[in-house]
């Protein structure tokens, strides 16, 4: 391994040697960008935008892209009869044994594959001219923000074919706000500024700043637009600046004009503003580009609105009325003209939502709103396919078949049925998975005792049922599960979200409870033993019912246990772990979750990201019910009742570092506490390691705490995650990530089976948390993101001595696949 090692970094150092390689005499390559503020050098990642000209992006300070770009050659030939004659004896040769066909396919091979190294990123050569017209766009920038007598100035290094470019800005003292003078000229305009009370933020002894001005200027439209005045637009605005002091401060005056311009035959004619109401509302029910010229056959009139189609309306008017916030006879409204548009795009029932306003005919001040909606397909098939590899399904494909019936009962309501089937190779050999599953959407609180009014239709309630089953062959304890769930869910604003879950209740049957042993054979090697030293022979325990039946004979010997303590409670642990995963679970779940989520778009990545989750198992059941089993566990209908508190917490950061680059960070903390002596079902239970927890152990592997006793699935009530990743660029759509994890799971149950080093007594258990760190590459499809991920134990707390990098290498790493960024 070191001499690979040593032989890739030795390649690496030739070639990078030969980054000049396509730099002609007279020329330079742009390495190194750097920016210089009052004398301060910084990374300016906020005026990268600015700099027009930027050096090969770079991975691990080396710029790849341009290394395997170098490996091309432009001058070599571009057809086969240009190789052909550069190579004759070659082409010949090939042409002799096999064809001129094949010669020519061997020689546009090589042909093909130098235009791929050329394909790479080419050497960015340093250009005078776009510098300065850089140092022009950064003393642009500075000047709006305030610096009026700012200045950059630019200073090239060169050597060896190469450029270093430092811009060096003078910033100068900033100019501030004096007297702000607003005048408004129209009375319609002042009434309703006044009535707001709106302050402006134009703001005597403020820097002066460009966004200040579009955060005013935006602020009036949306004042007016929410006021009437429909036609309003920024081109009315004006401010003007004195720039003949030169004490640095500045007046400030702040025009609003009277009457807005129309367009009259040619003419441009000056019209006061008025505010506007709403004439009449329209809504086609099933627009499209084919029929629009037609005329309407079908038409509904409900509460106001005009509902129209060419063939029928199949939407009941009631409930599409609701997701239309403008009313007739009230004044417009941009917000509630917004709103529309989203709530009726979030029923998922139309493929595109079009508005459009006009003049009632011989009037200025009355609106006609029309709104154009073209239906999705009714009924719609998907079909979705995976390949997965894990620690535990060695190598896998599973399938999902749906079908989606949308408006199904005439209110927009989503329904959909789901048929899935997976099929794996895991440790136990082959091993197969099916389901179903039956959920209804629909676009409103479905609720009893009118408590949907406490939720306005404005934040887009929605109602979820959901029933469906599964069942297991040779995964675990071929568990059978059937779940049912009333699911809540409103936007309380733009970036807050609440759910509720009702009634989210899941049966859990464990089928084949007998193959424990088998699969969690570290704890029957463990228990067989111990078997030895208590019979004092070499008889080894008959699966399963010998290993069952002598853990039950330990806990009642007590002469063993004053003899053979550690042995004792070694098997009591395995015996409790064996009750709780063997155990059939009834899991009725009450549910809150507060989401705040200020990410614009898709692209966006500079936000943040907080969810909060407080769940109840088993409160209402366990009082109704006051029945226990053998094992001394409250019950329902004979079913153990699980019975707990779960609160988890996620927080997520992220920064764009410029160069297409991001800085993410994620933390997680999660808490379980039973109650009435139930235990934590194995599925709710929390577990560490993993493609999307800490990368440098597989799932289930590590924890709780210190415990290293080679089990196979390690669970835990207590868990705290953080991450840390560095994402950039690398080589077209290949990108590259740097990350640490740091976390663990341990008990807080309290109980006497667990040993002391997996709990959580006190800060001191901290200790305890293992690290991992690694590298990730990642190939971007843009509808995708494919994964993978190195990990290597960094700290590894189990340890008895040297706790840090002891297997901090590529034997004892672990490699990811994924689906998408880790979080």
């Amino acid at each position: 391994m070191k001499k690979l090692t040593c032989y890739f970094l030795l390649i690496l150092f030739l070639i990078s040697c030969n980054s000049t390689e396509h730099v002609i005499d007279g020329q330079y390559l742009l390495t190194k960008n750097l920016i210089v503020i009052d004398s301060t050098k910084t990374s300016g990642t906020e005026l990268q935008k600015y700099i027009l000209q930027k050096p090969n992006s770079k991975f691990l300070g080396m710029p790849f892209g341009l290394y395997v770009h170098n490996l091309g050659n432009h001058t070599k030939p571009k057809t086969p009869s240009e190789w052909a004659l550069e190579h004759p004896t070659s082409y010949k040769f090939v042409k002799k044994v096999f064809s001129e066909k094949q010669s020519i396919a061997y020689a546009n091979s090589f042909i093909n594959l130098n235009k791929w190294f050329l394909n790479f990123d080419d050497p960015k050569l340093f250009n005078a001219k776009k510098v300065k017209q850089t140092a022009d766009n950064l003393a642009a920038y500075y000047k709006t923000q305030g610096y009026f007598k700012s200045s950059v100035d630019t200073k090239v290094d060169t050597i060896n074919k190469k450029a270093e470019v430092t811009y060096q800005i003078t910033k100068g003292k900033a100019t501030l706000f004096d007297t702000i003078n607003i005048n408004i000229k129209s009375p319609v305009l002042d009434s309703i500024y006044l009535k707001s009370g709106r302050v402006s933020l134009l703001k005597k002894g403020d820097r002066y700043l460009d966004q200040t001005f579009r955060n005013e200027a935006s602020e009036v439209v949306k004042l007016f637009r929410n006021n009437g005045i429909y036609n309003f637009t920024e081109s009315a605005l004006g401010f003007y600046v004195d720039s003949t002091r030169t004490d640095f401060k500045t007046n400030v005056d702040f025009l609003i004009s009277a009457n807005r311009l129309i367009e009259d035959n040619g003419r441009y004619l000056e019209k006061p503003y008025k505010v506007h109401t709403i004439k009449e509302i329209n809504v086609i029910t099933d627009y499209s580009f084919d029929n629009n010229s037609e005329t309407y056959t079908d038409s509904i009139k409900y509460n106001g609105i005009n509902f129209l189609a060419y063939d029928k309306v199949l939407y009941n008017p009631k409930y599409l009325s609701e997701n239309i916030f403008l009313k007739k006879g009230e004044i417009y409204k941009d917000t509630l003209n917004n709103l529309t548009r989203i709530n009726l795009k979030s029923l998922k029932n139309f493929k595109s939502t079009n508005i459009k306003f006009s003049s009632t005919p011989g009037s200025e001040d009355e609106l006609i709103m029309d709104v154009f909606l073209s239906p999705l397909e009714k009924y719609t098939l998907g079909f979705e396919t995976e390949l997965t590899h894990s620690n535990i399904r060695n190598i896998g494909v599973s399938g999902k078949f749906s079908l989606t019936n949308r408006n199904t009962f005439k209110g927009a309501e989503l329904a959909k049925m789901s048929f899935l089937g997976s099929w794996f190779n895991s440790q136990n050999g082959p091993g197969w998975e099916i389901g179903s599953d039956l959920s209804l959407e629909i676009p409103r609180f479905i609720a009893p005792f009118g408590l949907s009014k406490f939720v306005p239709k404005e934040m887009s309630p929605r109602t979820l049922f959901s029933l469906g089953s599964s069942f297991q062959k040779n995964i675990g304890l071929d568990r059978q599960t059937f779940t049912f769930l009333t699911d809540y869910k409103w936007q309380y604003t733009p970036t807050k979200t609440i759910q509720l879950e009702i009634l989210n209740t899941q049966y859990i049957k464990n089928l084949n409870v007998g193959s424990f042993f088998n699969i969690y054979n570290s704890e029957y090697e463990t228990l067989n033993d111990i078997a030895k030293i208590y019979n004092n022979n070499n008889a080894d325990l008959q699966l399963p019912d010998g290993a069952v039946s002598f853990m039950n004979t330990v806990v009642n010997d007590t002469g063993f246990q004053s003899s053979n303590p550690e042995e004792y409670n070694t098997s009591l642990n395995i015996l409790n772990r064996y009750n709780i995963i063997t155990s059939d679970f009834l899991i009725p779940i009450l549910a809150y979750s507060f989401t705040y989520n200020n990410q614009t778009s898709f692209k966006d990545n500079n936000f943040s990201f907080f969810r909060a989750r407080v769940a109840n198992s088993g409160n209402i059941l366990g009082l109704i019910s006051n029945k226990t089993n053998a094992n001394n566990k409250k019950t329902f209908l004979n079913i153990p009742l699980a019975q707990y508190f779960k609160t988890d917490i996620e927080y997520k950061k992220f920064w764009e570092m410029g160069n297409n680059s991001v800085f993410a960070f994620r933390t997680f903390l999660g808490a379980i506490f039973t109650y009435d002596g139930s235990d934590i079902p194995f599925v709710k239970a929390y577990f560490a390691g993993g493609s999307n927890d800490i990368r440098a152990w597989q799932t289930y592997e590590l924890g709780p705490g210190a415990r290293n006793n080679g089990l196979e699935f390690n669970i835990g009530s207590f868990k705290f995650l953080t991450s840390l990743e560095y994402r950039f660029d690398v080589i077209g759509k290949l990108k590259g990530a740097l990350f640490v994890d740091a976390g663990n799971i341990w008990d807080i149950s309290g109980s006497s089976f667990v040993n002391e080093n997996e709990k959580l007594n006190s800060f001191s258990s901290l200790q305890n948390i293992a690290i991992g760190s690694g590298v990730g590459a990642r190939l971007d499809f843009n509808f995708l993101i494919l994964r993978f991920d190195v990990g290597f134990k960094t700290y590894e707390p189990y340890l008895n001595e040297s706790k840090w990098f002891k297997n901090y290498n590529f034997s004892n790493a672990v490699y990811n696949i994924g689906i998408n960024y880790p979080f």
